[in-house]
């Protein structure tokens, strides 16, 4: 995972599509993934100098590296529509969100300022090669890139997370203190979930090239020293039970509606005159349950599926435009045949044993083994190489990987 690339500004490389899991990685100063996931990760802080090698080595040759995306080009991304941005400013604290006019953002040496925005693996390259050097972790537990830049003094104030996350700094300085307090109460008083009596007890300042891990619920408050100070912030998501369990059974009530036994009406013949006619029957209770037996939904894999659809969802602002001239049919199979196919960079795609899900739609249920064995490849290497001299999808109007293609969700 060393990149030992002197470009400038820098280009992340992206990862190798077989990680080598049990070797030590320049990323995490030396130990493997196996060790960090064992040791740190959801357990403990790890602050990593040098995590990205080529910064430091370009500073020796006294040719210093810039950020992989420009401060302008995060200020123009910042006024899309289909960006996720927030402007917050200290003395006094104030919180807007995006899109935003670039008139309307500070001056990059201006002080106490943060613009951050999120999902930027949906905007600009650098950020999902950056994404792809963290997929020893699920797909499933992956959030999104978040960019920070900020003028000196820029922060958003002492706070936790409830996920975790990986802090890497890109540009400029920036000094960090955290806190492992058990009292994560936050100021009424302030418009930013700020902790309210926030006890430093380790600080570091980070530089262009380090990185800092923290797990969820470890208090934190990172400051800008420099202009045009970026963060490079790779967050986890971390649903609760509820969330995922209410999911789960929305989409397993919707899957109801195709089970023709369930459309019988509820019969007693066998019912007897009863002394307690306010209680609810006992052959009703006892057929519910068997249905729910039969159903097998006492049993957490009947959940699965919809719990998988849900955390492949893309994210509410993801925009998917169809192609404006779409491939007829027959085009589109043989255009697989001689180019790459790749997901949209908001597309998410995840898999549950052989099936796979797509932006929420289950894309192999009823599909050829070719077409399955197509979006395996796409869940597992993010990309399916062209299908020259292999036997390909069948050419067919209800085949998945065209429709997704003339949804925009995958793209050549």
């Amino acid at each position: 995972m060393t990149s030992f690339y002197l470009s400038n500004p820098y280009e992340p490389p992206r990862a190798p599509e077989n990680l080598p899991l049990d070797q030590p990685w320049a990323l995490f100063g030396g130990i493997s993934p196996q060790k960090f996931m064992k040791t740190y990760w959801h357990k403990k802080p790890l602050l990593i100098k040098s995590a990205i090698p080529a910064f430091r080595l370009a500073a020796k040759s006294q040719k210093p590296l810039t950020s992989p995306i420009s401060a302008d080009t995060l200020l123009k991304i910042a006024n899309k529509d289909s960006a996720e941005s927030r402007l917050i400013q200290a003395k006094p604290w104030s919180f807007s969100e995006g899109p935003f006019k670039k008139k309307s953002l500070p001056e990059i040496t201006d002080p106490h300022w943060t613009l951050l925005i999120q999902g930027m693996e949906a905007h600009h390259p650098a950020a999902a090669k950056i994404l792809s050097w963290f997929r020893f972790i699920p797909d499933a537990r992956l959030d999104d890139l978040m960019v920070s830049i900020a003028g000196p003094g820029g922060g958003v104030g002492p706070h936790f997370d409830s996920y975790d996350v990986f802090l890497i700094q890109m540009a400029g300085r920036r000094h960090w203190r955290i806190s492992e307090q058990k009292d994560l109460s936050l100021n009424p008083k302030l418009p930013l979930k700020i902790l309210q009596n926030f006890k430093v007890e380790k600080e570091w300042v980070l530089e262009p090239g380090d990185m800092l891990y923290l797990p969820p619920h470890i208090a934190h408050d990172g400051i800008a020293l420099d202009a045009g100070c970026q963060t490079w912030s790779v967050g986890f998501r971390s649903p609760s039970y509820k969330e995922l369990i209410q999911e789960g059974l929305w989409r397993l009530a919707e899957s109801l509606e195709g089970i023709p036994e369930l459309e019988r009406h509820f019969a007693d013949p066998m019912q007897e005159a009863s002394a307690k006619a306010e209680q609810l029957p006992a052959e009703l209770i006892k057929q519910i349950e068997d249905k729910l037996k039969n159903l097998k939904l006492d049993q957490a894999v009947t959940f699965l599926p919809g719990i998988a659809a849900y955390l492949s969802e893309p994210k509410q602002q993801a925009i998917f435009n169809p192609p404006k001239n779409p491939l007829s049919v027959d085009a589109f199979f043989e255009r697989l045949k001689r180019e790459v196919f790749l997901p949209h960079p908001q597309t998410r795609i995840l898999s549950l044993g052989k099936a796979v899900f797509c932006n929420g739609e289950n894309v192999t249920e009823n599909q050829t083994k070719e077409v399955q064995a197509a979006w395996s490849t796409l869940s597992a290497k993010k990309r399916l190489p062209s299908l020259k001299g292999s036997r390909g999808p069948s050419n067919t109007d209800d085949n998945s990987l065209y429709m997704a293609y003339t949804a925009g969700w995958l793209i050549f």
